[in-house]
Protein backbone atom coordinates (compact mmCIF):
# COMPACT_ATOMS: atom_id res chain seq x y z
CA UNK A 1 0.00 0.00 0.00
CA UNK A 2 1.20 3.25 -0.82
CA UNK A 3 0.06 6.92 -0.72
CA UNK A 4 0.85 10.47 -1.11
CA UNK A 5 -2.10 12.39 -0.49
CA UNK A 6 0.05 15.66 0.63
CA UNK A 7 2.18 15.78 -2.12
CA UNK A 8 -0.47 16.77 -4.34
CA UNK A 9 -1.35 19.87 -2.41
CA UNK A 10 0.01 22.83 -3.62
CA UNK A 11 3.12 25.02 -2.32
CA UNK A 12 3.16 28.39 -0.87
CA UNK A 13 2.67 31.41 -3.03
CA UNK A 14 0.60 28.72 -5.44
CA UNK A 15 -2.90 29.13 -4.31
CA UNK A 16 -4.02 31.39 -6.68
CA UNK A 17 -3.18 30.11 -9.84
CA UNK A 18 -4.82 26.48 -8.49
CA UNK A 19 -8.02 28.45 -7.90
CA UNK A 20 -8.14 29.72 -10.90
CA UNK A 21 -7.63 26.11 -12.47
CA UNK A 22 -10.34 25.04 -10.55
CA UNK A 23 -12.73 27.54 -11.86
CA UNK A 24 -11.56 26.37 -15.56
CA UNK A 25 -12.30 22.68 -14.61
CA UNK A 26 -15.62 23.62 -13.72
CA UNK A 27 -16.28 24.98 -16.92
CA UNK A 28 -14.64 22.30 -18.89
CA UNK A 29 -15.80 19.07 -16.24
CA UNK A 30 -14.50 18.23 -13.36
CA UNK A 31 -14.34 14.33 -14.33
CA UNK A 32 -15.30 14.42 -18.03
CA UNK A 33 -14.50 11.69 -20.99
CA UNK A 34 -11.34 13.66 -21.38
CA UNK A 35 -10.21 13.16 -17.26
CA UNK A 36 -11.88 9.60 -17.44
CA UNK A 37 -9.57 8.11 -20.24
CA UNK A 38 -6.89 9.76 -18.98
CA UNK A 39 -7.51 8.79 -15.25
CA UNK A 40 -7.82 5.25 -16.66
CA UNK A 41 -4.53 4.76 -18.33
CA UNK A 42 -2.97 6.24 -15.50
CA UNK A 43 -4.08 3.16 -12.82
CA UNK A 44 -2.94 0.60 -15.32
CA UNK A 45 0.41 0.88 -14.07
CA UNK A 46 -0.42 1.10 -10.70
CA UNK A 47 -1.80 -2.98 -11.43
CA UNK A 48 2.04 -4.02 -11.98
CA UNK A 49 3.20 -1.56 -9.30
CA UNK A 50 1.17 -2.85 -6.45
CA UNK A 51 2.15 -6.60 -8.04
CA UNK A 52 5.95 -5.54 -8.15
CA UNK A 53 5.93 -4.31 -4.22
CA UNK A 54 4.59 -8.01 -2.96
CA UNK A 55 6.72 -10.40 -5.50
CA UNK A 56 8.83 -11.42 -2.89
CA UNK A 57 6.33 -13.01 -0.85
CA UNK A 58 5.73 -15.70 -3.87
CA UNK A 59 9.38 -15.00 -5.48
CA UNK A 60 11.42 -15.69 -2.00
CA UNK A 61 8.54 -17.86 -0.68
CA UNK A 62 9.29 -20.62 1.43
CA UNK A 63 8.01 -24.28 -0.70
CA UNK A 64 6.72 -26.70 1.46
CA UNK A 65 9.64 -29.24 2.11
CA UNK A 66 11.16 -32.31 3.67
CA UNK A 67 14.00 -34.84 4.11
CA UNK A 68 14.18 -37.03 1.31
CA UNK A 69 14.81 -40.72 2.99
CA UNK A 70 16.60 -43.61 0.84
CA UNK A 71 15.06 -45.93 0.51
CA UNK A 72 11.47 -45.11 1.50
CA UNK A 73 11.06 -42.49 -1.20
CA UNK A 74 10.49 -43.10 -4.51
CA UNK A 75 13.92 -41.78 -6.36
CA UNK A 76 11.96 -41.08 -9.56
CA UNK A 77 8.80 -39.96 -7.78
CA UNK A 78 8.65 -38.97 -4.31
CA UNK A 79 5.52 -38.64 -2.34
CA UNK A 80 5.88 -35.64 0.26
CA UNK A 81 2.24 -36.90 2.04
CA UNK A 82 3.74 -40.82 1.97
CA UNK A 83 2.01 -42.78 5.05
CA UNK A 84 5.13 -43.80 6.26
CA UNK A 85 6.31 -40.35 6.55
CA UNK A 86 5.80 -39.95 10.58
CA UNK A 87 7.82 -43.04 10.96
CA UNK A 88 11.03 -41.75 9.13
CA UNK A 89 11.36 -37.64 9.57
CA UNK A 90 10.26 -35.90 13.20
CA UNK A 91 7.83 -33.52 12.90
CA UNK A 92 4.71 -31.83 14.73
CA UNK A 93 1.22 -33.16 15.50
CA UNK A 94 -1.41 -30.28 15.18
CA UNK A 95 -4.67 -30.48 17.59
CA UNK A 96 -6.35 -31.78 14.60
CA UNK A 97 -4.19 -34.28 14.23
CA UNK A 98 -2.11 -33.44 11.25
CA UNK A 99 1.58 -34.14 11.25
CA UNK A 100 3.62 -31.87 10.03
CA UNK A 101 7.50 -33.24 9.12
CA UNK A 102 10.71 -31.30 10.02
CA UNK A 103 11.84 -29.89 7.21
CA UNK A 104 15.57 -30.35 7.33
CA UNK A 105 15.88 -33.02 10.14
CA UNK A 106 15.23 -37.18 9.51
CA UNK A 107 15.35 -40.27 11.82
CA UNK A 108 19.18 -42.09 11.93
CA UNK A 109 18.67 -45.69 9.84
CA UNK A 110 18.89 -48.56 12.14
CA UNK A 111 22.11 -50.32 11.08
CA UNK A 112 21.66 -52.84 13.77
CA UNK A 113 18.05 -54.17 12.29
CA UNK A 114 17.60 -56.77 10.25
CA UNK A 115 18.75 -54.44 7.10
CA UNK A 116 22.55 -54.20 8.32
CA UNK A 117 24.24 -51.84 6.70
CA UNK A 118 22.51 -52.11 3.62
CA UNK A 119 20.07 -49.27 2.09
CA UNK A 120 16.16 -49.89 3.13
CA UNK A 121 14.25 -52.07 0.25
CA UNK A 122 12.24 -48.97 -1.36
CA UNK A 123 8.93 -49.34 0.32
CA UNK A 124 9.71 -51.34 3.19
CA UNK A 125 9.97 -48.40 5.99
CA UNK A 126 8.55 -49.76 9.34
CA UNK A 127 9.68 -48.17 12.89
CA UNK A 128 12.00 -51.02 13.59
CA UNK A 129 14.25 -49.64 10.49
CA UNK A 130 15.37 -46.55 12.36
CA UNK A 131 16.35 -45.30 15.58
CA UNK A 132 15.06 -41.84 17.29
CA UNK A 133 18.24 -40.16 16.79
CA UNK A 134 18.21 -37.25 14.74
CA UNK A 135 20.46 -36.60 11.47
CA UNK A 136 20.94 -33.68 8.92
CA UNK A 137 20.14 -34.40 5.12
CA UNK A 138 20.72 -32.42 2.20
CA UNK A 139 18.04 -34.06 -0.56
CA UNK A 140 14.82 -32.75 0.22
CA UNK A 141 11.07 -34.14 -1.15
CA UNK A 142 8.96 -30.96 -2.06
CA UNK A 143 4.65 -30.57 -1.38
CA UNK A 144 4.19 -28.96 -4.65
CA UNK A 145 5.46 -27.76 -7.95
CA UNK A 146 6.53 -24.94 -6.76
CA UNK A 147 10.20 -23.19 -7.57
CA UNK A 148 11.17 -20.12 -5.42
CA UNK A 149 14.94 -18.89 -4.56
CA UNK A 150 15.04 -21.20 -2.31
CA UNK A 151 15.50 -24.39 -3.99
CA UNK A 152 17.48 -22.30 -6.45
CA UNK A 153 20.04 -21.67 -4.33
CA UNK A 154 20.29 -23.87 -1.35
CA UNK A 155 18.44 -21.56 0.83
CA UNK A 156 16.55 -24.06 3.05
CA UNK A 157 16.07 -24.62 6.25
CA UNK A 158 16.07 -22.43 9.70
CA UNK A 159 19.44 -20.60 9.16
CA UNK A 160 18.39 -19.30 5.91
CA UNK A 161 15.41 -17.59 6.70
CA UNK A 162 16.88 -14.83 7.60
CA UNK A 163 18.13 -14.24 4.41
CA UNK A 164 14.36 -14.88 2.85
CA UNK A 165 13.42 -12.47 5.25
CA UNK A 166 15.94 -10.17 4.14
CA UNK A 167 14.54 -9.60 0.86
CA UNK A 168 10.97 -7.80 2.31
CA UNK A 169 13.63 -5.40 4.20
CA UNK A 170 15.59 -4.84 1.03
CA UNK A 171 12.33 -3.94 -0.62
CA UNK A 172 11.36 -2.04 2.03
CA UNK A 173 14.87 -0.04 1.86
CA UNK A 174 14.29 0.68 -2.22
CA UNK A 175 11.03 2.10 -1.60
CA UNK A 176 12.31 4.81 0.83
CA UNK A 177 15.20 5.61 -1.07
CA UNK A 178 12.54 5.91 -4.13
CA UNK A 179 9.97 8.08 -2.12
CA UNK A 180 12.56 10.22 -1.49
CA UNK A 181 13.80 10.78 -4.78
CA UNK A 182 11.02 10.12 -7.07
CA UNK A 183 9.00 13.46 -5.21
CA UNK A 184 11.94 15.93 -5.73
CA UNK A 185 11.97 14.94 -9.54
CA UNK A 186 8.59 14.90 -10.03
CA UNK A 187 8.86 18.93 -8.94
CA UNK A 188 11.93 19.62 -10.87
CA UNK A 189 11.21 18.01 -14.17
CA UNK A 190 8.06 17.07 -14.40
CA UNK A 191 5.35 14.66 -13.60
CA UNK A 192 4.85 12.30 -17.07
CA UNK A 193 8.42 11.98 -17.20
CA UNK A 194 9.67 10.97 -14.03
CA UNK A 195 6.45 8.53 -13.74
CA UNK A 196 7.46 6.88 -17.02
CA UNK A 197 10.96 6.73 -16.04
CA UNK A 198 9.57 5.01 -12.67
CA UNK A 199 7.56 2.42 -15.19
CA UNK A 200 10.89 1.88 -17.31
CA UNK A 201 12.99 1.25 -14.28
CA UNK A 202 10.80 -1.02 -12.52
CA UNK A 203 10.59 -3.21 -15.75
CA UNK A 204 13.96 -3.10 -16.54
CA UNK A 205 15.04 -3.97 -12.94
CA UNK A 206 12.21 -6.65 -12.84
CA UNK A 207 13.45 -8.45 -15.51
CA UNK A 208 17.55 -7.98 -14.52
CA UNK A 209 15.67 -9.77 -10.80
CA UNK A 210 14.20 -12.70 -13.04
CA UNK A 211 17.95 -13.25 -14.67
CA UNK A 212 19.63 -12.70 -11.40
CA UNK A 213 22.38 -15.49 -11.01
CA UNK A 214 23.11 -15.76 -7.09
CA UNK A 215 21.37 -14.63 -4.02
CA UNK A 216 23.39 -11.23 -3.83
CA UNK A 217 22.43 -10.41 -7.62
CA UNK A 218 18.75 -11.30 -6.55
CA UNK A 219 18.84 -8.82 -3.37
CA UNK A 220 20.68 -6.06 -5.55
CA UNK A 221 18.13 -6.13 -8.34
CA UNK A 222 15.19 -6.33 -6.09
CA UNK A 223 16.79 -3.00 -4.07
CA UNK A 224 16.51 -1.31 -7.69
CA UNK A 225 13.04 -2.82 -8.80
CA UNK A 226 11.63 -1.03 -5.56
CA UNK A 227 13.41 2.09 -6.02
CA UNK A 228 11.41 1.73 -9.24
CA UNK A 229 7.98 0.78 -8.02
CA UNK A 230 8.09 3.04 -5.16
CA UNK A 231 7.28 6.02 -7.71
CA UNK A 232 4.75 4.62 -9.36
CA UNK A 233 1.54 4.84 -7.15
CA UNK A 234 2.21 8.22 -5.53
CA UNK A 235 3.00 9.76 -9.21
CA UNK A 236 -0.07 8.12 -10.60
CA UNK A 237 -1.61 9.66 -7.26
CA UNK A 238 -0.46 12.90 -7.76
CA UNK A 239 -1.18 13.19 -12.16
CA UNK A 240 -4.67 12.04 -11.08
CA UNK A 241 -5.96 14.27 -8.53
CA UNK A 242 -4.26 17.07 -10.37
CA UNK A 243 -6.27 16.83 -13.68
CA UNK A 244 -10.16 16.31 -11.78
CA UNK A 245 -11.68 18.84 -10.15
CA UNK A 246 -12.05 19.75 -6.36
CA UNK A 247 -15.76 17.45 -5.81
CA UNK A 248 -13.51 14.54 -7.64
CA UNK A 249 -10.64 14.18 -5.65
CA UNK A 250 -11.44 11.92 -2.44
CA UNK A 251 -13.10 9.67 -6.26
CA UNK A 252 -9.73 9.18 -7.69
CA UNK A 253 -7.48 8.47 -4.29
CA UNK A 254 -9.86 5.98 -3.40
CA UNK A 255 -10.49 3.95 -6.83
CA UNK A 256 -6.65 4.39 -7.30
CA UNK A 257 -6.42 2.90 -4.20
CA UNK A 258 -8.73 0.04 -5.85
CA UNK A 259 -6.33 -0.74 -8.39
CA UNK A 260 -3.17 -0.70 -5.83
CA UNK A 261 -5.03 -3.56 -4.05
CA UNK A 262 -6.63 -5.19 -7.36
CA UNK A 263 -2.78 -5.45 -8.34
CA UNK A 264 -1.60 -7.26 -5.12
CA UNK A 265 -4.23 -10.00 -5.71
CA UNK A 266 -2.97 -10.52 -9.06
CA UNK A 267 -0.06 -11.97 -7.47
CA UNK A 268 -2.47 -15.02 -6.27
CA UNK A 269 -2.42 -15.71 -10.30
CA UNK A 270 1.25 -16.69 -9.91
CA UNK A 271 -0.89 -20.71 -8.90
CA UNK A 272 -0.40 -20.96 -12.07
CA UNK A 273 3.42 -19.92 -12.46
CA UNK A 274 4.91 -21.82 -9.73
CA UNK A 275 8.47 -21.17 -11.55
CA UNK A 276 9.61 -17.75 -9.92
CA UNK A 277 11.32 -16.38 -12.86
CA UNK A 278 8.81 -16.88 -14.87
CA UNK A 279 6.35 -14.76 -12.46
CA UNK A 280 8.76 -12.13 -12.19
CA UNK A 281 8.80 -11.89 -15.83
CA UNK A 282 5.29 -11.91 -16.31
CA UNK A 283 5.05 -8.91 -13.80
CA UNK A 284 7.96 -7.07 -15.63
CA UNK A 285 7.38 -7.11 -19.51
CA UNK A 286 3.97 -5.82 -19.78
CA UNK A 287 4.55 -2.58 -18.49
CA UNK A 288 7.04 -1.47 -21.09
CA UNK A 289 3.97 -1.36 -23.01
CA UNK A 290 3.03 1.83 -20.97
CA UNK A 291 5.90 3.86 -22.19
CA UNK A 292 3.33 4.49 -25.04
CA UNK A 293 1.96 7.17 -22.60
CA UNK A 294 4.85 9.74 -23.65
CA UNK A 295 2.52 10.47 -26.96
CA UNK A 296 -0.58 9.64 -24.75
CA UNK A 297 -0.64 10.97 -21.46
CA UNK A 298 -0.84 14.68 -21.14
CA UNK A 299 1.55 16.27 -18.45
CA UNK A 300 -0.02 17.51 -15.24
CA UNK A 301 -1.46 21.44 -16.39
CA UNK A 302 -0.95 22.24 -12.74
CA UNK A 303 2.17 21.31 -12.95
CA UNK A 304 3.19 23.37 -16.15
CA UNK A 305 1.38 26.35 -14.71
CA UNK A 306 3.67 26.09 -11.81
CA UNK A 307 6.43 26.40 -14.53
CA UNK A 308 5.00 28.88 -16.63
CA UNK A 309 4.85 26.90 -19.59
CA UNK A 310 1.54 28.60 -20.58
CA UNK A 311 1.16 27.48 -24.12
CA UNK A 312 1.12 23.76 -23.21
CA UNK A 313 -1.01 24.38 -20.77
CA UNK A 314 -3.29 25.86 -22.86
CA UNK A 315 -3.02 23.50 -25.44
CA UNK A 316 -4.08 20.35 -22.90
CA UNK A 317 -6.78 22.70 -21.62
CA UNK A 318 -8.64 22.95 -25.15
CA UNK A 319 -8.10 19.79 -25.81
CA UNK A 320 -10.24 18.85 -22.54
CA UNK A 321 -12.92 21.32 -23.50
CA UNK A 322 -13.68 19.71 -26.59
CA UNK A 323 -13.54 15.88 -26.16
CA UNK A 324 -15.56 17.22 -23.12
CA UNK A 325 -18.09 18.93 -25.26
CA UNK A 326 -17.27 21.81 -23.22
CA UNK A 327 -17.07 25.78 -23.68
CA UNK A 328 -14.61 27.94 -21.76
CA UNK A 329 -15.46 31.25 -20.89
CA UNK A 330 -13.55 34.34 -22.96
CA UNK A 331 -13.55 36.06 -19.95
CA UNK A 332 -12.08 33.11 -17.35
CA UNK A 333 -9.53 32.05 -20.16
CA UNK A 334 -7.65 36.01 -20.48
CA UNK A 335 -8.16 36.45 -16.83
CA UNK A 336 -6.18 32.84 -16.26
CA UNK A 337 -3.82 33.74 -19.37
CA UNK A 338 -3.51 37.18 -17.50
CA UNK A 339 -2.32 35.77 -14.19
CA UNK A 340 0.57 33.51 -16.29
CA UNK A 341 1.47 36.87 -17.25
CA UNK A 342 2.23 38.14 -13.86
CA UNK A 343 3.63 35.09 -13.07
CA UNK A 344 6.13 35.10 -15.81
CA UNK A 345 6.89 38.94 -15.01
CA UNK A 346 7.38 37.86 -11.42
CA UNK A 347 10.85 35.13 -12.48
CA UNK A 348 12.99 37.54 -11.26
CA UNK A 349 11.64 37.36 -7.45
CA UNK A 350 11.94 33.30 -7.59
CA UNK A 351 14.35 32.86 -5.97
CA UNK A 352 14.23 35.35 -3.18
CA UNK A 353 10.94 33.94 -2.40
CA UNK A 354 12.02 30.15 -1.77
CA UNK A 355 14.70 31.94 0.05
CA UNK A 356 12.05 33.19 2.26
CA UNK A 357 9.75 30.20 2.13
CA UNK A 358 12.81 27.94 3.00
CA UNK A 359 13.10 30.59 6.47
CA UNK A 360 9.60 30.06 7.11
CA UNK A 361 9.80 26.16 6.92
CA UNK A 362 13.13 26.64 9.29
CA UNK A 363 11.24 28.83 11.83
CA UNK A 364 8.19 26.55 11.52
CA UNK A 365 10.06 23.36 12.52
CA UNK A 366 11.90 25.12 15.29
CA UNK A 367 8.80 25.94 16.99
CA UNK A 368 7.29 22.91 16.82
CA UNK A 369 10.17 21.27 18.76
CA UNK A 370 9.80 24.32 21.35
CA UNK A 371 6.86 22.87 21.56
CA UNK A 372 5.79 20.09 24.21
CA UNK A 373 2.05 19.56 22.74
CA UNK A 374 3.41 19.24 19.21
CA UNK A 375 6.18 16.77 19.99
CA UNK A 376 4.21 14.45 22.27
CA UNK A 377 1.77 15.16 19.50
CA UNK A 378 3.99 14.41 16.32
CA UNK A 379 5.87 11.58 18.12
CA UNK A 380 2.68 9.94 18.74
CA UNK A 381 1.90 9.94 15.23
CA UNK A 382 5.34 8.47 14.46
CA UNK A 383 4.56 5.39 16.28
CA UNK A 384 1.16 5.01 14.93
CA UNK A 385 2.40 5.30 11.80
CA UNK A 386 4.90 2.63 12.34
CA UNK A 387 2.19 0.14 14.04
CA UNK A 388 0.41 0.42 10.65
CA UNK A 389 2.99 -0.35 8.73
CA UNK A 390 4.04 -2.99 10.53
CA UNK A 391 0.93 -4.38 10.71
CA UNK A 392 -0.28 -3.91 7.54
CA UNK A 393 2.57 -5.44 5.79
CA UNK A 394 2.99 -8.33 8.28
CA UNK A 395 -0.47 -9.44 7.55
CA UNK A 396 -0.28 -9.63 3.84
CA UNK A 397 3.16 -12.00 4.44
CA UNK A 398 1.57 -14.01 7.27
CA UNK A 399 -1.47 -14.77 4.99
CA UNK A 400 0.97 -17.33 3.40
CA UNK A 401 1.33 -19.25 6.62
CA UNK A 402 -2.46 -19.66 7.16
CA UNK A 403 -3.65 -23.04 6.51
CA UNK A 404 -5.37 -24.03 3.29
CA UNK A 405 -4.55 -22.55 -0.25
CA UNK A 406 -1.97 -19.86 0.46
CA UNK A 407 -2.72 -18.39 -3.22
CA UNK A 408 -6.60 -18.07 -2.36
CA UNK A 409 -5.54 -16.53 0.93
CA UNK A 410 -3.54 -14.23 -0.22
CA UNK A 411 -5.65 -13.17 -3.37
CA UNK A 412 -8.56 -12.12 -0.33
CA UNK A 413 -6.08 -10.39 2.50
CA UNK A 414 -5.41 -8.34 -0.75
CA UNK A 415 -9.21 -7.64 -1.98
CA UNK A 416 -10.12 -7.01 1.54
CA UNK A 417 -8.54 -4.04 1.23
CA UNK A 418 -11.09 -2.98 -1.34
CA UNK A 419 -14.02 -2.56 1.27
CA UNK A 420 -11.46 -1.81 4.17
CA UNK A 421 -11.07 2.02 1.73
CA UNK A 422 -14.79 2.10 1.81
CA UNK A 423 -15.12 1.83 5.35
CA UNK A 424 -12.25 4.58 5.79
CA UNK A 425 -14.16 6.97 3.55
CA UNK A 426 -17.81 6.34 5.50
CA UNK A 427 -15.82 6.53 8.90
CA UNK A 428 -13.98 9.86 8.17
CA UNK A 429 -17.51 11.70 7.04
CA UNK A 430 -19.54 9.89 9.93
CA UNK A 431 -16.92 9.77 12.83
CA UNK A 432 -14.40 12.17 12.25
CA UNK A 433 -10.93 11.47 12.22
CA UNK A 434 -9.86 10.39 15.60
CA UNK A 435 -12.54 7.85 16.09
CA UNK A 436 -12.08 6.55 12.67
CA UNK A 437 -8.27 6.28 12.95
CA UNK A 438 -8.75 4.33 16.65
CA UNK A 439 -11.78 2.61 15.77
CA UNK A 440 -9.95 0.97 12.24
CA UNK A 441 -6.89 -0.11 14.65
CA UNK A 442 -9.04 -1.29 17.73
CA UNK A 443 -10.73 -3.28 15.31
CA UNK A 444 -7.66 -4.83 13.76
CA UNK A 445 -6.07 -5.71 17.66
CA UNK A 446 -9.37 -7.82 18.33
CA UNK A 447 -9.65 -9.78 15.02
CA UNK A 448 -5.80 -10.15 15.33
CA UNK A 449 -5.43 -11.61 18.43
CA UNK A 450 -8.54 -13.45 18.23
CA UNK A 451 -7.29 -15.50 14.96
CA UNK A 452 -3.73 -16.19 16.70
CA UNK A 453 -5.92 -18.02 19.45
CA UNK A 454 -8.15 -20.29 17.61
CA UNK A 455 -6.04 -22.51 15.86
CA UNK A 456 -9.39 -25.39 17.15
CA UNK A 457 -11.90 -23.57 15.36
CA UNK A 458 -12.91 -24.35 11.70
CA UNK A 459 -10.36 -22.39 9.00
CA UNK A 460 -12.85 -20.45 7.33
CA UNK A 461 -13.99 -18.82 10.91
CA UNK A 462 -9.94 -18.38 11.46
CA UNK A 463 -9.31 -16.82 7.60
CA UNK A 464 -12.70 -14.61 8.15
CA UNK A 465 -10.59 -12.61 11.57
CA UNK A 466 -7.30 -12.54 10.09
CA UNK A 467 -9.24 -11.03 7.19
CA UNK A 468 -11.65 -8.39 9.19
CA UNK A 469 -8.08 -7.27 10.79
CA UNK A 470 -6.52 -6.20 7.01
CA UNK A 471 -9.36 -4.91 6.28
CA UNK A 472 -9.14 -2.79 10.23
CA UNK A 473 -5.68 -1.87 9.32
CA UNK A 474 -6.45 -1.03 5.67
CA UNK A 475 -8.88 1.55 6.91
CA UNK A 476 -6.66 2.80 9.89
CA UNK A 477 -4.08 3.29 6.73
CA UNK A 478 -6.14 5.51 4.74
CA UNK A 479 -7.46 7.49 7.82
CA UNK A 480 -3.75 8.58 8.79
CA UNK A 481 -3.18 10.16 5.78
CA UNK A 482 -6.12 12.33 5.95
CA UNK A 483 -5.52 12.74 9.72
CA UNK A 484 -1.72 13.81 9.69
CA UNK A 485 -2.14 16.15 7.34
CA UNK A 486 -4.78 17.93 9.29
CA UNK A 487 -3.21 18.12 12.18
CA UNK A 488 0.17 20.11 10.43
CA UNK A 489 1.11 23.38 9.88
CA UNK A 490 0.99 24.32 5.86
CA UNK A 491 4.44 25.49 5.65
CA UNK A 492 5.43 22.14 6.55
CA UNK A 493 2.71 20.09 6.11
CA UNK A 494 3.91 18.57 2.69
CA UNK A 495 7.03 17.93 4.55
CA UNK A 496 6.09 16.41 7.24
CA UNK A 497 3.61 13.67 5.97
CA UNK A 498 6.68 13.20 3.89
CA UNK A 499 8.61 12.11 7.16
CA UNK A 500 6.02 10.39 8.57
CA UNK A 501 5.67 8.28 5.57
CA UNK A 502 9.43 7.39 5.48
CA UNK A 503 9.31 6.47 9.23
CA UNK A 504 6.49 4.43 8.30
CA UNK A 505 8.58 2.75 5.50
CA UNK A 506 11.72 2.46 7.97
CA UNK A 507 9.61 0.88 10.39
CA UNK A 508 7.92 -1.52 7.44
CA UNK A 509 11.40 -3.34 7.26
CA UNK A 510 10.92 -5.42 10.80
CA UNK A 511 7.69 -6.64 8.90
CA UNK A 512 9.30 -9.49 6.91
CA UNK A 513 11.29 -10.63 10.41
CA UNK A 514 7.74 -11.17 12.43
CA UNK A 515 6.17 -13.84 10.72
CA UNK A 516 9.33 -15.93 11.31
CA UNK A 517 8.25 -16.06 15.15
CA UNK A 518 5.87 -18.58 14.21
CA UNK A 519 8.45 -20.96 14.91
CA UNK A 520 8.82 -20.45 17.93
CA UNK A 521 4.62 -19.99 19.35
CA UNK A 522 2.42 -20.22 16.14
CA UNK A 523 0.40 -17.12 17.70
CA UNK A 524 3.26 -14.88 18.46
CA UNK A 525 3.13 -13.19 15.61
CA UNK A 526 -0.79 -12.64 15.39
CA UNK A 527 -0.69 -11.30 19.05
CA UNK A 528 2.22 -8.93 18.53
CA UNK A 529 0.07 -7.37 15.32
CA UNK A 530 -2.73 -7.41 18.01
CA UNK A 531 -0.76 -6.07 20.65
CA UNK A 532 1.01 -3.36 18.73
CA UNK A 533 -2.68 -2.00 16.99
CA UNK A 534 -4.41 -1.96 20.26
CA UNK A 535 -1.45 0.42 21.81
CA UNK A 536 -1.98 2.62 18.76
CA UNK A 537 -5.35 2.79 18.79
CA UNK A 538 -6.00 3.79 22.72
CA UNK A 539 -3.06 6.43 21.58
CA UNK A 540 -4.73 7.59 18.71
CA UNK A 541 -7.75 8.90 21.07
CA UNK A 542 -5.10 11.54 22.68
CA UNK A 543 -4.78 13.06 19.26
CA UNK A 544 -7.12 16.17 18.92
CA UNK A 545 -10.32 16.23 16.45
CA UNK A 546 -9.92 17.77 12.92
CA UNK A 547 -13.13 16.59 11.31
CA UNK A 548 -14.68 20.13 10.47
CA UNK A 549 -12.10 22.39 11.82
CA UNK A 550 -9.95 24.87 9.75
CA UNK A 551 -6.30 23.94 8.27
CA UNK A 552 -3.97 25.23 10.63
CA UNK A 553 -1.77 27.41 8.41
CA UNK A 554 0.60 28.75 11.85
CA UNK A 555 2.39 27.04 14.40
CA UNK A 556 0.11 28.28 16.92
CA UNK A 557 -3.20 27.69 15.57
CA UNK A 558 -1.66 23.66 15.22
CA UNK A 559 -0.92 23.94 18.57
CA UNK A 560 -4.45 25.19 19.28
CA UNK A 561 -6.36 22.38 17.75
CA UNK A 562 -8.16 20.36 19.98
CA UNK A 563 -8.75 23.14 22.64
Amino acid sequence: MSHSAAAAEPGPGRTTDVLDFDEILTQIGEFGRYQRRNYLLICLPVLFAAANSLSYVFTAGTPTYRCYVPGCDSIESPDYHADWVHIAVPGTRSKKGTFKPATCERYVANETSTFSWEPLPEGQCTAANFTKEHERCLQFVYGSQERTIVQEWQLMCQENAWKLAFVGTTHFAGLVIGTAMFGYLADRFGRKRIFLFCILFMAVTGIAQALAWDYISFLSFALLNAVGTSGVYPLAFIIGVEMVGPRKREMSSIVLNYFYAVGEALLGLSVFLPNWRQLQLVLSIPPLIFLGYFWIVPESVRWLLARNQREKAGVIIRRAAEVNHRDISIELLASFKQQELDMESSCSDSKQKEKKEGSQIWLAVKEVFASHILIFRYVNMLFIWAVNAIVYYGLSLNSTSLSGNKYLNFTLVCLVEIPGYTLAWVCLRKLGRRLALSGSLLLCSVTCVASGYMTMRANWLIVSLFLIGKLGITSSFAVIYTYTAEMMPTVIRSGGVGVMSTFARCGAMLAPFVPLLGSYYEPLPMLLFGAASLMAGLLSLLLPETFHMKLPDTVEEAIALGK
